[in-house]
């Protein structure tokens, strides 16, 4: 199986930061402008069929609810398909099911969440009612991989844009899931040591996520405002 080409697509300070409410305004004019004016529309340049975010994130959109216990062990568990029709996806990592979707639509976008094996069959009738198609990334929800080429077979999708939190963001490069990083570079500093950065993988001293990924550049282009808009291709060897 083939799973999507994930695009890694993130705007940062220029320390690599990850929160732009702690970061100082350009000279002119204000970092949420500028991000405004291009984070979307560089997004929209990628040409993917959805976004994928970790379930903090996904947290802004949709209220988080009490996760129902999870399974001793992994249960044999089948996607659930809704029909796609065409629309954009909106893909969440939540192994535990906390995300209280009332839809299976995100502001005009087919809503899958990435689960568990684990997950009660309360969480997944609860899922189902709302119209929320699903997906499973093994006994831990880790297996990320697998989710893809689950979401790939069964939603024809080939190209998805990550647009996650830090560990999200960095579990995907540690298992060597992104192929290609967009990065907007803003004229802007966070400053604060342990602020979070846009690749935040939580691994052992000494551990090495990016080991074996080497970044080729593809593309720069200087953006309204003094925004950089970076893109490499990972290569591993």
């Amino acid at each position: 199986m083939t799973r999507p080409r994930i695009t890694c697509h993130m705007v940062t300070s220029l320390d690599g930061r990850l929160h732009p409410e702690r970061w100082s305004d350009p000279a002119e004019g204000t970092i949420d402008d500028l991000i405004g004016r291009h984070y979307d529309t560089t997004a929209e340049r990628l040409e993917a069929d959805g976004w994928i975010v970790g379930r903090k994130t996904m947290a802004a959109y949709v209220p988080e609810i009490e996760a129902l216990a999870l399974l001793d062990e992994p249960q044999p568990r089948e996607p659930h398909v809704t029909e796609r029709k065409g629309r954009q996806l909106a893909i969440a990592l939540d192994p535990s099911g906390r995300l209280g979707f009332e839809s299976g639509e995100l502001e005009g976008e087919q809503v899958i969440a990435i689960l568990s094996e684990r997950v009660s069959d309360a969480t997944l009738d609860r899922l189902r009612a709302a119209g929320v198609a699903y997906v499973f990334a093994g006994g831990d929800g880790r297996d990320l991989e697998a989710a893809l080429e689950t979401i790939a077979e069964r939603f024809a999708a080939t190209r998805l844009i990550l647009e996650g939190g830090g560990v999200t963001n960095g579990a995907f490069l540690a298992a060597g899931l992104i192929d290609e990083t967009s990065t907007l570079i803003c004229p802007a500093i966070d400053g604060l040591a342990g602020i979070a950065a846009i690749y935040d993988h939580p691994g052992e001293t000494g551990s090495h996520p990016a080991g074996g990924q080497h970044l080729r550049l593809s593309a720069c282009e200087v953006l309204d405002g003094g925004v950089v808009w970076l893109r490499h291709e990972i290569v591993r060897k």
